[in-house]
């Protein structure tokens, strides 16, 4: 039934059939993704077509602000619906793809929840999709084991792992290998579909239940249409109302107005919000892209002690705590460095970082390796004691925070270094997700395609502003590609010409080149990037 070309329900697969297919893809799993489907893919799109005509007025010189249509609901006093036992304590997650070791070793971090990907993280290549699936309900059930093929080493889940949350991917992605009346199917249904049924019954009985991040929000309305999709599933298997549980990531600019709208429409369901640093930055370029005094400077500049950016964390606690929801904090990006003195500048940045989160209220934080855990639970711990979260820290003596601050511009320059630096943490993760990477260590960080994303708009901004680096030398295009050319063989060195050849280098410098040098800025990497992917999967199935 699960191979290339069957059809069951209306849904066709074009991807090739992999180990496990079969299970994942059984005929009550796609009866209850054709369902999904037919009942929520029109209005998915309609809200694709709604994004586009907000961005429309912002690029003709209207800002984004808070909505005077929706003032009752930040006005009235209401509630969460609330959080379960197994998530009041959320001090230090760790987030990583589907992959199975990851899946172990992450499950197995001194963390209290793990935070599988297949979003940001994952190159959603069919077959990483679908055995991520796979890899999931093994977990669920802990019967996940892993025998490295080189080494031999085998991994097995320890007695008492962390909290399973698992990240759909966003609303404007498609999975383009399985159709339902000629049309792809979106990625976030797929997602969600397959891990809820195959997993729902198992995470209940032991306890805990089907937990969600739920990615790239841009609207309340946005919010409803997923407060919608688990009504109808909770309907679907006679579950209580609020069984599923979900935390949203603030990441777009659009949605740091709605966080109150965001969290009411999802009142059933919600628990918390999320600083996803890193895309709220990248969305911040893109959202005020034609506006040239919102131009950031060199990303390492931009921190989350810049103003705009801790008026937004400041603000996503304060909202969350008046309504009984937990404020997850961002990410740290860095993995553990070899050299000692290296090592000694990470942990001091990454206690610095969670500091700063703990001090303005944050119930929990981000961290991206198991080599963090220890650093950034003795930051949370501190502050929390005994306590499993920080909902008493309710800001309330705050001022109330403005549009203004929230669109403040950023200050910081531009620098020759930081834009050579995009060039080569950009061709490289390109080059890996192109491969079916999507998390790479690149010169001491972990990046996702949320950093590559930064890194890529930033160049585009500078161009289509005219930005002067610290040098005084203008960006322009035939700049950009002076660059490029020579961070490629900057590239070729550090990596090995070996490994450069036998890469895929050429066709992500032709990838970042087409997105950096565009007249419009394309809105995620991922779409054109996927389209590369995915003709991948069709040569081998050729082969």
């Amino acid at each position: 039934m699960a191979e290339s070309g069957a059809q069951h329900h209306g849904i066709r697969i074009l991807g090739p059939e992999q180990p496990g297919s079969e299970r994942i893809l059984c005929s009550d799993a796609l009866l209850l993704l054709a369902e999904l489907t037919r009942r929520f893919r029109a209005r998915r799109n309609e809200l694709m077509t709604l994004r586009a005509q907000r961005q429309l007025k912002i690029d003709a010189g209207a800002m984004p602000g808070f909505l005077p249509e929706t003032a009752d609901i930040r006005k009235k006093e209401w509630q969460i619906l609330g959080i379960p036992s197994d998530l009041q304590d959320r001090r230090v997650e760790i987030t990583g793809p589907v992959e199975r070791k990851m899946v172990i070793n992450a499950l197995n971090a001194d963390v209290k929840v793990f935070m599988a990907d297949f979003e940001d993280s994952l190159a959603p290549a069919w077959d990483k999709v679908v055995q991520g699936q796979v890899n999931l309900a093994d977990a669920v059930r802990g019967e996940i084991d892993f025998v490295h093929p080189d080494s031999g080493k085998a991994y097995t889940l320890r007695e008492d792992p962390a909290v399973l949350i698992c990240r759909v991917r966003g609303l404007h992605l498609d999975e383009s290998h399985l159709e339902l009346d000629g049309e792809p199917i979106p990625g976030a249904l797929v997602d969600f579909a397959l891990y809820f049924f195959h997993n729902h019954e198992a995470l209940l009985a032991k306890g805990s239940g089907p937990y969600f991040y739920i990615p790239k929000l841009q609207s309340h309305l946005e919010a409803r249409w997923w407060a919608e999709v688990f009504a109808f599933a909770e309907e679907r298997y006679a579950l209580q109302p609020g069984t599923i549980k979900v935390t949203c990531l603030i990441e777009t600019l659009p949605a740091v107005f709605e966080m109150d709208e965001i969290l009411y429409e999802l009142r059933n369901n919600i628990v918390g919000l999320n600083c996803g640093r890193w895309d709220y930055i990248f969305s911040y370029i893109k959202t005020l892209r034609n506006h040239p005094d919102r131009v950031l400077p060199d990303r390492q500049a931009v921190t989350m002690d810049k103003p705009f950016l801790n008026a937004y964390s400041r603000l996503l606690i304060k909202t969350c705590h008046k309504r009984g929801a937990l404020a997850m904090g961002g990410m740290a990006a860095f993995i553990p460095a070899k050299d000692p003195e290296q090592q000694a500048l990470v942990l001091q940045k990454v206690t610095k970082d969670k500091e700063l989160e703990a001090h303005n209220g944050h119930d929990g934080t981000w961290i991206a390796h198991p080599g963090l855990a220890e650093t950034a639970m003795a930051v949370m711990d501190r502050y929390l004691g005994d306590r499993p979260n920080q909902l008493h820290v309710t800001r309330e003596e705050d001022p109330p925070i403005t549009a203004e601050e929230l669109l403040e511009p950023c200050e910081g320059q531009a620098t020759e270094a930081g834009m050579r630096a995009n060039i080569r943490i950009a061709v490289q993760y390109m080059e890996a997700w192109i491969s079916g990477n999507g998390c790479v260590p690149i010169y001491g960080l972990m990046e996702d395609a949320a950093t590559a994303e930064i890194s890529r708009a930033s160049i585009w901004q500078w161009i289509r502003h005219g930005t002067v680096l610290d040098n005084g030398k203008l960006v322009t295009k035939a700049l950009f590609e002076q660059m490029l050319t020579e961070e490629l063989a900057v590239v070729r060195g550090e990596v090995g010409a070996q490994r450069y050849d036998q890469g895929r280098f050429d066709e992500a410098a032709n990838l970042f080149r087409s997105l950096t040098c565009a007249e419009q800025l394309t809105d995620f990497l991922t779409l054109p990037g996927y389209e590369i992917l995915t003709e991948s999967t069709r040569m081998d199935n050729r082969t």
